[in-house]
């Protein structure tokens, strides 16, 4: 199944759906597992802030806060490496994830389609039972790591839509994502940009970014996912995709306004 979209040089550019997809509208059952997931980790971080009744403890719950925000952008990148570079669409829980971000860097413009349940649902999927389990087990849980949990999770899970707007023009996004992209806040286009170059072998994070270059240590083999790399391939002999060129015919646009 394809669509036919706007493509540079005045050509077509083709929105291709594999059998395993379920379209780039929002279904009544995305909606329900976003909105619920999105309900309980909001009742999670609620349940540790009614517990903030000082300026110290304003203090670390907005502590907690920052710190879920710099790690969710640092566990989104391994997450990516991940599924990125071993696996297939065929690996138990994860599969389709493997097979759909191969699929992104075949046709990156796609994910720009998608309405937003839709992109996201993937990621809340999984995060329902366990922000159900955090939230039952709150009363007895300090509430400041309610607000950690909960916030990580959230930006976790929002890291699917984040990085579809930095597919995005800056003609395409609202005015607020701007501002959060341009003050380094979001993973803008021009940085993400860097990612979707073969072998697709660094600035795995999509959160902020901030990891990104301290990471890749400016593709040295000394960098974090290039040790990682070597320490399974060691172990298990397995190379991870980067290693070798892939064989796409498709590229992401520049970054324009």
């Amino acid at each position: 199944m394809y669509f036919q979209l706007h493509k540079k040089g005045g050509s077509k550019r083709e929105v291709v759906l594999e059998d395993y997809d379920e379209g780039l509208t929002s279904t009544w059952q995305h909606q329900l597992c976003v909105w619920t997931t999105t309900g309980l980790l909001a009742a999670l971080v609620a349940k540790g802030a009614a517990e903030v009744h000082d300026l110290q403890g304003a203090a670390i719950a907005g502590s907690a806060i920052v710190a879920s925000y710099f790690l969710a952008d640092f566990g989104t990148g391994v997450y990516h490496w991940g599924v990125d570079n071993y696996g297939s669409g065929a690996t138990p829980i994860v599969g389709s994830q493997i097979a759909a971000f191969q699929g992104h860097h075949q046709r990156p413009w796609t994910i720009t389609e998608r309405e937003f349940c839709n992109n996201v649902h993937k990621v809340f999927k999984p995060a329902l039972p366990f922000a159900a389990a955090c939230l039952a087990v709150s009363p007895w849980t300090p509430g400041t790591l309610d607000i950690f949990l909960g916030s990580f999770v959230f930006l976790a899970c929002m890291s699917q839509q984040f990085h579809a707007w930095s597919h995005m023009k800056k003609s395409e996004l609202p005015k607020t994502v701007i501002a959060l992209q341009d003050a380094g806040l979001l993973i803008s286009r021009k940085a993400h940009g860097a990612h979707h170059k073969a072998p697709f072998e660094g600035n795995y994070c999509i959160v902020s970014g901030f990891w990104n270059p301290i990471l890749d240590m400016d593709g040295s083999n000394q960098g974090f996912f290039r040790r990682l790399e070597r320490f399974f391939h060691d172990r298990t002999g397995v190379e991870p995709r980067c290693w070798h060129e892939p064989t796409y015919d498709y590229q992401e646009e520049k970054p324009a306004a």
